[in-house]
């Protein structure tokens, strides 16, 4: 059979497994198509009635959305928790789950794309930045670079997978003149999506709050926290419901990692604060509005104490090798830092920034209905495409779906350590 007809069956196959599954797969996965059609149909309201069905207004005009799309970077960044491990350092426990996480990586710049697909009043405006069609104003515009590193990782991690997906449905070992650069690009690739992003807030002169140098690394630090706790809980529900094979090890070390970076989250957040509060400048008024709130607008203070609050308990409870170890306090400590970290780069980062205006006006945002309507659908497309691809990359990692015409041929002892 030629490659192309392997290739064919490779994709037939991989249809053929995403429609069948117990009653539990069907329920989650007919939820979430209720969740995008309800999101679909709040934002079919939102291009009816334009943004003002939206809580932005010309004092905040970044917000839940754009919110959404920076904790989103910072989660297809976290990929490259597990790739500089597995293939810079070479160690087997995190090799077998590392396709996991450039799944993840392709799921949450989909939902990027559709943050800033939704926040931009008329969609067919992306036009000017597509090349041939409009000007990406490569290099001078930061904007054009970050439409650069997002589409660019999105087709690198697509890339990635699908060819280590397809040698292993084959039965063979890819290519490591091919795989392994291939790899290796990803990593400062994951690094420079969130560094271009942050590069976007701290080149706006007009919002002091974010003219940081630090803001890229804060980015990073975060980044290392919040995707990592997906796959942490994603490798003990693989474990409990299939045949994969998942070390302790592999899953403990995950942890430790992220310990690390939320101790060096903290510790950023920690300079920039004593930075505002001790030059006591009249940018300070940023700052203020986030942790203590000014005059009689305090809207958003609890909720940022909330973050501070779950990033540092889950930093203890992953720094003790005890609490690491727990199942229990493993899996609250990746709750609490999906929660601190969502909290944190999402309100705690955009609305701040824009809190006063340039103007000193205070507006105090509130997301609408129709927002977390088109937000919850959103997060479903997104799940739905990483459940989808984990049910087919599952079998194929396990050995048990191979391509016909290649039944006499075996896979690597262990396929997902390719």
């Amino acid at each position: 059979m030629s490659v192309f007809g392997q290739f064919l069956r490779f994709v037939t196959g991989s249809v053929r497994i995403v429609t069948r599954g117990n009653a539990l797969y069907w329920t989650w996965i007919l939820s979430l198509l209720v969740m995008i059609a309800i999101g679909a149909t709040a934002y079919v309201h939102q291009m009816q009635t334009g943004l003002i069905s939206t809580s932005m207004r010309d004092q905040v005009s970044w917000a839940f959305y754009i919110g959404n799309f920076t904790f989103l970077v910072g989660v297809a960044a976290a990929a490259v928790l597990l790739v500089i491990p597995a293939y810079v350092y070479h160690w087997k426990p995190i090799k077998e789950v590392v396709i996991l996480g450039e799944l993840l990586a392709i799921a949450a710049i989909v939902m990027c794309a559709l943050f800033v697909l939704v926040d931009v009043g008329h969609p067919d405006r992306l036009q000017h930045l597509m090349p041939g069609i409009g000007t990406l104003n490569l290099p001078t515009s930061l904007l054009a670079w970050d439409v650069v590193v997002l589409n660019g990782y999105l087709v690198l991690n697509f890339t990635i997978v699908t060819y280590l997906l397809f040698m292993l449905v084959r039965g063979k070992h890819p290519n490591y003149a091919i795989f392994t650069p291939l790899v290796l690009l990803s990593i400062p690739w994951a690094i420079g999506i969130h560094t271009v992003t942050a590069f976007l807030y701290n080149g706006l002169a007009a919002r002091p709050f974010w003219n940081s140098a630090i803001l890229a690394p804060r980015f990073i630090a975060s980044a290392l926290c919040s995707g990592p706790a997906v796959l942490v809980v994603l490798m003990q529900l693989l474990r409990r419901f299939t045949r994969f094979e998942i070390q302790d090890a592999a899953i403990w070390k995950v942890a430790e990692l992220m310990a690390y970076a939320m101790f060096l989250n903290l510790f950023l957040l920690g300079a920039e604060v004593f930075k505002e509060y001790y030059s006591g400048t009249e940018h300070l008024i940023h700052m203020q509005y986030m942790f203590a709130g000014v005059g009689e607008h305090d809207a958003i203070v609890p909720f940022m104490w909330t973050a501070v609050a779950c990033s540092f308990i889950s930093f203890l409870l992953f720094l003790v090798p005890q609490t690491r170890k727990n199942p229990i306090t493993l899996n609250l400590g990746c709750g609490l830092i999906w929660l601190g970290v969502y909290l944190e780069k999402g309100m705690g980062l955009v609305i701040p920034g824009m809190t006063p205006d340039t103007l000193g006006e205070i507006y105090e945002y509130q997301p609408s209905r129709t927002e977390w309507l088109v937000a919850m659908g959103i997060f479903a497309v997104g799940f739905l495409l990483f459940t989808l691809m984990v049910k087919v990359a599952t079998p194929i990692m396990l050995g048990e779906f191979r391509v016909a015409g290649d039944e006499h041929a075996h896979a690597p002892a262990k396929p997902a350590t390719a």
